[in-house]
């Protein structure tokens, strides 16, 4: 930290990208701040979203929401011909398809969602990682596994999103899509996008992170809804990912949600999208 500024770098392929911060607020630092990432089969059922969007509107202070809507490209891709491909919980993104999630995440999701939280009485924005220069990002290099069009976060603008959204009362509602600063567009987990928007917002806001899906949260059993896991160090996630309780797509949520917290995260829950409200659910700690 200098001159009260304070500086987060990034590393890619020998390029720095810098992210200058202004100086942090006691007045916004005392101030809360909800970041809720909802997956794709909530938002994808009439019901389930109309229910999760009530139960958001709800939330005190401000807020973001963060979507998926997986489910629903592949469908798109199934009717179009275009085959998915997952590995580990993450899409494979050749040209095709990054055209479909556009169409899915950034379309009639976003838009859908902005329109049903406008009708209950918020002030909503659709965005993609594009919009304001939101959120840049690099292309995944290859390694064992070519992920095509899939972006890895370097930087997020948090000066948009605290003066010219959040301070003036706009509830964003952003799409897991960024993009590479060349005109590209990339494929962006949502998970991994709310975990960097919380990381660089914890500096100015008492930052809480909610990531909602289908389950009371993190289960010792998936065929047993009863059996959630009440909190979760990293050295316990760690096990648990070695006995094979915890796999696929759940990996690298909890993984963003382990690097947030120690980046000044305050808190961190994985629950049901309809208990955000009942305190349920499995807390990172």
């Amino acid at each position: 930290m200098s001159n009260g500024l304070l500086f987060i770098s990034y590393a890619w392929n020998k390029t720095e990208f810098h992210l200058l911060l202004s100086p942090i607020s006691s007045v916004f630092k005392m101030t809360q701040l909800t970041i809720v990432k909802v997956g794709g089969k909530i938002v994808e059922n009439d019901s389930s979203l109309s229910a999760f969007l009530k139960d958001f509107s709800l939330i005190a202070g401000h807020k973001i929401l963060i979507h998926g809507g997986g489910v629903a490209a592949t469908q798109l891709a199934d009717k179009l011909g275009v085959q998915s491909e997952m590995v580990a919980g993450r899409r494979i993104t050749d040209e095709e398809t990054l055209k479909i999630v556009t169409m899915v995440y950034a379309g009639w999701i976003n838009k859908n969602i902005v329109a049903r939280l406008q009708s209950i009485g918020l002030d909503a924005i659709g965005l993609t990682g594009a919009d304001m220069n939101l959120i840049l990002a690099a292309k995944r290099p290859v390694r064992e596994i070519d992920y095509g069009y899939v972006g890895d976060v370097r930087e997020v603008n948090a000066p948009v999103l605290r003066e010219l959204l959040i301070t003036q009362n706009y509830v964003p509602v952003i799409a897991p899509l960024t993009h590479d600063g060349k005109g590209r567009l990339l494929n962006t987990n949502a998970d991994t996008i709310a975990g960097e928007i919380a990381k660089v917002l914890a500096f100015d806001f008492n930052v809480r992170l909610i990531y909602c899906f289908d389950k009371k949260g993190v289960l010792l059993d998936e065929k047993d809804e009863n059996s959630t896991i009440p909190s979760l160090t990293r050295e316990s996630f760690l096990q648990y990912t070695e006995d094979g309780v915890i796999r696929d797509g759940m990996i690298p949520k909890l993984e963003n949600a382990f690097d947030a917290i120690a980046s000044g995260v305050k808190e961190i829950i994985l629950t049901r999208a309809s208990d955000i409200h009942t305190g349920g659910g499995t807390l990172i700690s």
